[in-house]
């Protein structure tokens, strides 16, 4: 199954999905050489889409018994429903943000689709450093995962009903503690419940509701699967510091302060955030970093 999508001006295809992957290695999808391969859970089985840049265009080829559910939606994982309309005024509001946004006008948001997916990456990412974290998260996929389909050896994304089948100590030995893990397995349990979101405003209520999930998680989780341009994370060790630094010139900054300042953007503050990443805009750094540590060996 294949399909030919025609991406707009300037766009830019690794940037726009490089956050679908872990850093470094992710076992469920593989981006080198202008080409991404993907592992997903789709409602129809499973499938491995695979975007290639041909010709100005976008090839996607699906693999597996979801190969139609993921080639349909091949646009939205690329970034290509992501709707800039009303952001180039907006973002004139703060010379930064308007620099970043012309630099960056190649850049488009994915929507995937895929709520667990994403959701046990940023129950892994919480209170931890991102190395032991995506340590974590490849050790789980790796561990529950099952090949997936294709030339290219993924595996799937963990099946939520058997990661909510096993005990808590369980995922002790793959780095995580029991407090993040009950939190995994009650997502797992709601898996289902979650899928059937119909936009990120439903996504957010239901992940919320969900004890050892919060507000963080939850915008972390809508951006990537629903595409959600204003989605932001509240409750970072770094976004508020980055945001207050880079719109008002305050080395820290609290969520409150955040907030206020990403006010004049809303509806697209957090692709404000995502700016300010990509343009490698960091505040000043005081104090030791939080160490590495493993949970494994606790």
């Amino acid at each position: 199954m294949s399909r030919r999508l025609t991406p707009p001006e300037r766009y830019q295809f690794a940037a726009s999905v490089r956050s679908l992957l872990v850093p470094k290695h992710d076992p469920c999808g593989l981006l080198r050489d202008g080409e991404l391969w993907l592992a997903v859970r789709s409602p129809a089985g499973p499938a491995t889409l695979h975007l290639a840049r041909v010709a100005g265009e976008l090839v996607a080829t699906g693999h597996g018994a979801g190969a139609d559910w993921v080639v349909e939606r091949a646009d939205a994982i690329a970034g290509l429903r992501d709707d800039l309309r009303g952001f180039t005024e907006l973002a004139r509001r703060h010379p930064l943000v308007a620099r970043l946004a012309t630099t960056f006008s190649g850049v488009r948001m994915p929507a995937t689709g895929q709520v667990f997916h994403r959701l046990l990456r940023a129950i892994l990412e919480q209170k931890v450093t991102g190395t032991e974290a995506h340590r974590s998260y490849r050790k789980i996929c790796r561990h529950l995962g099952e090949p997936a389909p294709g030339p290219v050896a993924l595996v799937l994304p963990p099946d939520p009903a058997a990661v909510a089948a096993r005990p808590y100590w369980e995922f002790h030995p793959l780095g995580v503690e029991q407090r993040r893990t009950q939190a995994l397995l009650r997502a797992a349990q709601a898996a289902a419940r979650l899928a059937e979101c119909a936009d990120s405003a439903e996504a957010t209520r239901r992940m919320t509701a969900l004890p050892g999930i919060g507000p963080w998680a939850a915008a972390e989780v809508v951006r990537t699967a629903f595409g959600d341009p204003d989605a932001v994370s509240v409750g970072d060790f770094h976004i508020p510091n980055t945001v207050a630094y880079a719109l008002a010139g305050e080395p820290r900054g609290t969520d409150d302060r955040m907030l206020e300042l990403l006010e004049p953007f809303r509806g697209h503050r957090g692709r404000v955030c995502d700016l300010l990443a990509m343009g490698g805009v960091t505040a000043p750094r005081y104090g030791p970093r939080m160490p590495v540590r493993s949970f494994a060996r606790f």
